[in-house]
């Protein structure tokens, strides 16, 4: 088999991830490309947050489910803090501030 590139789905468990991956067939019949997805578990010892996508190696049976560990994390997820998101939007207030009343100064 070979490496594949997927989505984190689930990170309940305690030391395994749900990886979703894509493919796309073609489907003779209509002449179109299909999609499918399928899901892999995988043994991580550190718990990997949601939409992290990830590559995954083929490797020996780890358990009854489980034949793929972790090569490399491709793209972090962005995770939403509300602090962060209060910082920007006063940040961007004070910049549109500063515009209106430099457009002021400028009118009169």
């Amino acid at each position: 088999m070979k490496p594949v590139i997927g989505t984190v789905v689930s990170n309940k468990m305690q030391k395994s991830v749900v990886v979703a991956v894509d493919r796309l067939f073609h489907n003779k019949l209509y002449n179109r490309y299909v999609k499918r997805t399928s899901k892999f578990s995988f043994l991580h010892l550190i718990s990997l947050p949601l939409f992290e996508i990830v590559k995954l190696d083929p490797s020996r049976p780890l358990s009854k489910n489980k034949h793929w560990v972790v090569a490399e994390i491709i793209k972090k997820a962005r995770i939403y803090s509300p602090q962060a998101a209060a910082a920007a939007i006063a940040a961007s207030a004070s910049t549109w501030m500063l515009v209106l009343s430099c457009l002021l100064c400028l009118s009169f």
